[in-house]
């Protein structure tokens, strides 16, 4: 078969390519540049020339033709300016839910397509996993529950998962660390990238500020409306973060956000205080069929535990979730994904 990989660098998709080539099939790399270098150097270290240093030297060493793409025209207008817009209007938006289907499996996959007709399959080193069912794909959370990236795939269509494979869905990533160590990959002991979809190094926060800059503003306590410290920017902060207050006396979680009066507001109580277990998402996509109202699994953000509730769908591709229990950290633009039994993908929305 012959595939592209989509090639980071990283110990994940250096693995991923190692075993497409030892199966025998036909693989030509590419390398994804969507950072352009003057934005790159306000946030320091440019992360994506490491990157690439790492990818030439694995394709040298197996023997794999390499192609670099350029995408930063399109991944600052489909992932970047979005994001900014939604930090700025309150909203907690996924840029690597963005880069995945848009950019990887989007803009990237028509120019591979395009320019490598003979290409059957795309490839990159998410630990997730395809099942075919009667001629219907659907994708399924990884063997690695820990590492699984199945909430950050969740918006790819039934046309992109038929495209698709994951070399390490069912490995575990101590398999994948000695595996790269005992095949001598230059990326065996490099460190997981931990920054925003293809940005690596660069803080988050260091990200916004070149952006939306800072705007001091107040840290307003729930129960009592009293005015706890200040804070640099409204968009700095998502609901249900613990760290980066400054405040004594707590724990204290972001509860909420004020983006008219720029406030936040904390909170000392625990979970099931201020928790939440009814909210409803929208912009649902069905990735390998419509499903009906029923209890199933969930997840909210990317981790390795499931959520139970049940699913309530309405009009205008909306849907009403109860989970079983209250959970803090429910906030407006996040994903919410809905799994079957089998662990498999079948909706994903943005909660309201």
């Amino acid at each position: 078969m012959k595939i592209a990989h989509l090639f980071s660098g990283g110990v994940d998709s250096s693995v991923a390519l190692a075993l497409l080539k030892k199966a025998g099939h036909r693989v030509v790399a590419i390398y994804l540049k969507i950072w352009n270098e003057n934005e790159a150097q306000n946030f320091g270290e440019c992360a994506w020339e490491t990157d690439l240093d790492f990818v030439e030297k694995t394709c040298e060493k197996l023997k794999i033709p390499l192609r670099v793409f350029s995408l930063q025209k399109e991944y600052y207008e489909k992932v970047v300016a979005e994001m900014i817009a939604e930090l700025a209007a309150g909203r907690t938006p996924n840029p690597d839910i963005w880069c995945n289907s848009r950019i990887k499996f989007a803009a990237a996959a028509e120019k591979i397509f395009a320019e490598f007709p003979e290409i059957e399959k795309i490839s990159t080193g998410h630990y997730a996993k395809i099942l075919e069912k009667n001629g219907t794909f659907f994708l399924q959370s990884a063997r690695d529950r820990k590492k699984d990236q199945s909430y950050f795939l969740s918006r790819l269509s039934q046309k992109n998962l038929s495209k698709i494979c994951f070399p390490i869905g069912d490995f575990e990533k101590s398999e994948i660390r000695k595996t790269a160590e005992k095949w001598n990959l230059p990326a065996a002991k490099r460190p997981d990238s931990q920054g925003i979809c293809f940005l690596g190094k660069f803080k988050f926060r260091d990200f916004v500020r070149n952006y939306l800059g800072e705007k001091p503003g107040k840290i307003i306590e729930f129960e009592t409306g009293k005015i706890l410290g200040n804070h640099a920017g409204f968009w700095f902060f998502t609901i249900g973060q613990r760290g980066g207050l400054g405040l004594s006396g707590g724990p204290f979680f972001v509860v909420g956000k004020n983006p008219a009066k720029n406030e936040i507001i904390v909170s000392r109580e625990n979970p099931e205080k201020i928790g939440k277990k009814t909210f409803e998402i929208s912009e649902i996509l069905f990735p390998s069929g419509e499903i009906s109202d029923g209890k199933y699994f969930l997840k909210i953000r990317h981790g390795p535990d499931f959520l139970t509730g049940k699913v309530k769908f309405l009009k205008k591709n909306a849907a009403q979730i109860s989970l079983d229990k209250k959970i803090r950290g429910l906030a407006a633009g996040q994903s919410a994904v809905i799994f079957d039994a089998e662990k498999c993908v079948r909706a994903s929305g943005f909660i309201r």
